[in-house]
Order: structure tokens, then C-alpha cells, then sequence
């Protein structure tokens, strides 16, 4: 039986593949969040995998405060380059296939077409900055590691932009929210699916694969989708990013092309309308 070890485990992702794995006996799954693997205790980090002993390791743990990681340098440096590093150098010498989770803030926003994976990178921000350093790391020290660069996560657990704006949406009678910057949201559940996707493929194709959900919108457009399909009467208007200053700048535009993991894997690739219907459905359920 497969060992698999989720870092990150109480995360929006770390969330979604917990709720498949009860349907996936076959594997042996071990949830880690940071009270049972510290991936800040870098000296001590190597020792505490090799007692888990994993055949694969999906890291999806990160330091993913964007803004925070304006002035909490050093923590986002351990956490999304020098951590990822040690899983790398690991897996490797045990032969343990690793997938770790980027961003699409490992672009500078500049593009006008749907970035591929081979698409320039240059960061633009402190998160994005030790993503790429992460993933450079990471393909350094394991040429055998599958990265998946995401953008716009949301989902039923945790706090993200779909539960931010059904709250206010119910609370408020406007809302302001950004239109110049463009994407792609990703439903966690959808890419945890995609990794399980991965794991039962019959090849392992190492390299740097892209996910996210089909369609290309603003956060403004996104917040009229949620709007819609919440059934909410707030007025939404659209505004742009400079009239919103953040301690991190966001990349302009970072749609992200998923012709290689669909090509490569098989791997289905919802439209953003139906995924959000999905957990708008799911926090509707919660709610009453």
C-alpha cells in the first residue's frame, strides 16, 4: 500500500484531498499540518519525513499570506523555497515521487496571452519571488518532481474570495472589487482531483505543469459569477487596482494555459461557472 504524505493538510487544498481520500482505501494517507510536521524546523525536517517514510509527497503547505509576505521575508523563504528544498533532496534519495504546488505569481503580469509553462517568469512580489525560488529548488534537487502552478484558489474550507464576497454581498449594499487584473480562478477540489488524476496515471511525466479552471475574467467579473449565482442583490462596480493599493503588487494578467496537464494526464479541466456553482451549492448547504 502507498504511503501518501499531504503537507499543508488543513489548507484549502490539504481540505479537498482529504475529503476524496475517504474514497481512495487504496493508499495510505498521512495529513500533516504544521503541528504534526513543522516544516519550519528545517534542521529536524529531513529526519521527521524519512520517519513517515512516504512513496509520494503532495506539499501544498506554503506561506500564502500575499501581503504579510511583504515583511515576513525570512518566513516565506523557509517555507516556500528552503522546506520545498529538503522535500526535493529527500525524495530524491528515496525514491519518492513529489508533487509540490506553485503560483501564477511567479509571473510579472506583462503577458497578453494565456502563459504556458515555458512563459518567462518574474516574480513581482515577495511571495512570487520565493515560489520561483522554491520551484527552481525543487526541480534542482529532484528532476523527477511534478510542480502545478495555480492562480485565484477558493474553495468550501478556509478563507478565500468566494467566501470573502458571499459574506459581504449579504452584509452590504456595494462593493467595490478590482477589474484590471486577469485570470483564471481554480476550485480546490477540482485540482486535488487533478492531482489523484496524476498519481493513477500510468506514466509519471516530471516537469512543470499549469491548473486552473477554463475562463478568463477580472476579480470583478468573478464577483458578479459569485453575485449571480448567490442569488445576492449588492450592487458590484468595478474599480481599478490602483484606486485599491496592497502591500504587494498582483500580476496584471496571469490566465494560465492548461493544454500540457490536460495532454499529458488526461486531466479535466472544469469552466470556472460550473466549479463555482459547486461550492456555492456546498456553503449554502453549511449555512442552514
Amino acid at each position: 500500500m502507498k504511503k501518501i504524505l499531504i503537507t499543508g493538510a488543513n489548507g484549502q487544498l490539504g481540505s479537498e484531498l482529504r475529503q476524496i481520500a475517504v474514497t481512495k482505501t487504496q493508499y495510505d494517507w498521512v495529513f500533516t499540518d504544521y503541528q504534526e510536521l513543522d516544516l519550519c524546523d528545517l534542521a529536524h525536517l529531513e529526519q521527521k519525513i524519512a520517519a513517515i517514510n512516504p512513496q509520494i509527497i503532495i506539499n501544498c503547505a506554503a506561506h500564502t499570506a500575499v501581503d504579510k509576505a511583504e515583511t515576513e521575508i525570512e518566513l516565506s523563504d523557509v517555507l516556500n523555497h528552503q522546506a520545498v528544498e529538503i522535500m526535493a533532496k529527500w525524495s530524491q534519495a528515496n525514491n519518492c515521487k513529489l508533487i509540490h504546488i506553485s503560483t501564477d505569481y511567479v509571473f510579472d503580469g506583462n503577458s497578453a496571452v494565456a502563459l504556458t509553462e515555458t512563459a518567462q517568469t518574474n516574480p513581482i512580489n515577495v511571495y512570487g519571488v520565493t515560489k520561483l525560488a522554491g520551484e527552481k529548488a525543487c526541480m534542482t534537487a529532484n528532476p523527477d518532481a511534478i510542480i502545478i502552478r495555480t492562480s485565484w484558489v477558493y474553495s468550501s474550507f478556509g478563507n478565500n474570495f468566494v467566501k470573502t464576497m458571499s459574506r459581504l454581498m449579504q452584509e452590504k449594499d456595494s462593493l467595490n472589487v478590482v477589474n484590471d487584473q486577469v485570470g483564471s480562478p481554480t476550485y480546490a477540489a477540482d485540482l486535488a482531483q487533478a492531482i489523484i488524476t496524476i498519481i493513477e496515471h500510468t506514466k509519471w511525466e516530471a516537469g512543470i505543469y499549469n491548473f486552473s479552471n477554463e475562463g478568463e475574467i477580472s476579480w470583478y467579473e468573478f464577483a458578479l459569477a459569485i453575485k449571480e449565482i448567490g442569488g445576492f442583490e449588492c450592487e458590484v462596480s468595478g474599480i481599478s487596482a490602483s484606486n485599491y493599493p496592497t502591500p504587494a503588487k498582483r500580476p496584471a494578467y496571469s490566465l494560465l494555459d492548461k493544454t500540457k496537464i490536460k495532454n499529458t494526464f488526461g486531466v479535466v479541466v472544469p469552466e470556472y461557472k460550473e466549479s463555482l456553482r459547486k461550492c456555492i451549492e456546498l456553503l449554502r448547504i453549511e449555512t442552514n
